[in-house]
């Protein structure tokens, strides 16, 4: 989940597991079906493992992931070796030992994902769980869909998408779609969701053309830099206009954006850098600097999950340092050697009684560091929104849930508007909406934990106001 603004709930994993003790047993076939749930950073995944067994003995597997919506994902090697029973997915660096029950309907064993591992029991099952998902859409569509390619030629990138194009003759206005951070699919697809699906959906059987593209390295698209940062993903949008004003469907003065979180930072940065965007959308956009989002985000999702008070202002103070250092410090090998170092200086000051969790706060960030040296991490809490959004003078429409806990709603909002107004842009609209949480579904807390078991993919309170937003904009035209 996918990757939704989210660093600073790492934590929330570890806090919240718990030990898992495995035994002996004996040997069963592993050839059948699998189900097991991940839980990370607050949220439950379900993941089948189908195992075949050849001819000769030997195994084949593939999986799939129920709420991310992907299906028959490759594993390259899967064994049995009496109990023994390990698998490897090289691709998405997974990778599983387990001891399989005297029964056979049992495997219980360690998952790995890059640095992290979590203890994880799967179980025989005969078929697996389907989520319901009643806003996808469904075939026929009543609009043209089309796959198309194109070139940030700037960064020798290729990207590919879904184009969206209303029947019927005539030009229509077109948005492209912004993904949030992380490698998103052209769908935006999350905890089993598709919210770009649905909305680009709702925006063609409107009259609007929709633009949504995989990021970098995922789908269709080129492999992603590791010195990508948010300037780059800015120039793969630019390449999208470009594209868009190729095409004799669409009106080359009615073409918009459409940000969702990270998303939402970026529509802003094209928006002044580009005169061909007519409007902005931002949904859960970004009014604080990167590094008070991750202030903010790493409070409220914690108090949202009950973690102690004292454990809450312990993981703030040494976010904060680490912040620092990354701010001070642009060698990566220095950078890690000093935040490794501010851990032990706390850790020495903790009493016997509170090492247990500090520990625990410790061995979740530590293997984190990669990623909080990353260039689009340094360039993510460098980042202040206020100097672009002054700039922005077409119309703009931020809509934030009242419940997101990721991308707080009065805090971005408020500095949303006031960026808007101080650069003397008297077009845009503010739009808080009760009980939405980060990916706008109708919510009762806001928890990562609740988005795969929300069978809302949008609110339709907000897809009526994007798509009647836009649609005004485009009739002045």
């Amino acid at each position: 989940m996918k990757n939704l603004l989210i660093y600073s709930a790492i934590l929330l994993f570890v806090l919240i597991q718990s030990e898992k003790v495995f035994g002996q047993t004996q040997s069963n076939t592993i050839a059948g079906n699998w189900l097991s749930t991940l839980e990370f950073n607050g949220m439950k995944l379900r993941f089948v493992l189908k195992v075949s067994k050849a001819a000769d003995g030997s195994f084949t597997a593939k999986f799939d992931s129920i709420d991310q919506g992907a299906n028959d994902l490759e594993i390259d090697t899967i064994t049995q070796q009496g109990n023994t029973v390990r698998f490897e997915a090289k691709k998405y660096g997974m990778s599983y030992e387990g001891m399989l029950d005297e029964k056979g309907d049992e495997i219980a064993g360690t998952f790995k994902q890059g640095t992290g591992s979590q203890a994880l029991i799967f179980k025989r099952t005969a078929e697996a769980t389907k989520v319901s998902r009643p806003q996808d859409p469904q075939k026929p569509y009543p609009y043209n869909e089309e796959d198309v390619v194109y070139e940030n030629k700037t960064d020798n990138v290729k990207l590919a998408g879904t184009l969206t194009l209303p029947r019927g003759e005539g030009k229509y206005p077109a948005v492209i779609l912004i993904t949030g951070s992380g490698g998103q699919d052209r769908n935006e697809t999350v905890a089993g969701h598709r919210p770009f699906l649905v909305l680009a959906d709702y925006l063609s059987r409107r009259g609007i053309a929709v633009l949504r593209v995989d990021d970098r390295g995922v789908g269709g698209s080129s492999a992603v830099s590791p010195n990508s940062t948010t300037e780059n993903f800015a120039g793969d949008v630019l390449a999208g206009i470009e594209f868009l004003k190729t095409r004799k469907e669409i009106i080359p003065k009615q073409i918009g954006l459409v940000g969702h979180s990270e998303g939402g930072m970026i529509a802003p940065m094209v928006a002044v850098r580009s005169k061909d965007v007519a409007f902005i959308v931002l949904l859960a956009g970004l009014g604080q600097t990167g590094e008070d989002v991750i202030y903010t985000q790493n409070e409220l999702l914690q108090k949202a999950d009950g973690v102690a008070p004292a454990i809450i202002a312990q993981t703030d103070i040494l976010m904060k340092k680490i912040i620092t250092i990354l701010k001070t410090e642009p060698d990566d090998k220095l950078t890690e050697k000093l935040i490794r170092e501010m851990f032990a200086n706390e850790k020495s000051k903790t009493s016997e009684a509170q090492k247990a969790s500090f520990t625990a706060i410790e061995n979740a960030f530590i293997p984190k560091v990669p990623m909080f040296t990353s260039p689009w991490f340094r360039y993510f809490i460098a980042y202040n929104p206020r100097p672009t959004l002054e700039k922005v003078k077409i119309p703009v429409l931020a809509i934030n849930g009242e419940k997101d806990l990721q991308v707080a709603v009065k805090e971005n909002l408020d500095l949303i508007a006031a960026g808007l107004k101080a650069g003397g842009n008297k077009n845009y609209t503010i739009l808080p909406l009760p009980n939405l949480n980060h990916l706008l579904q109708t919510s009762k807390t806001g928890k990562l934990s609740e988005y795969d078991q929300i069978e809302e993919t949008i609110a339709p309170v907000a897809l009526k106001a994007i798509s009647d937003w836009i649609i005004k904009q485009t009739a002045k035209k």
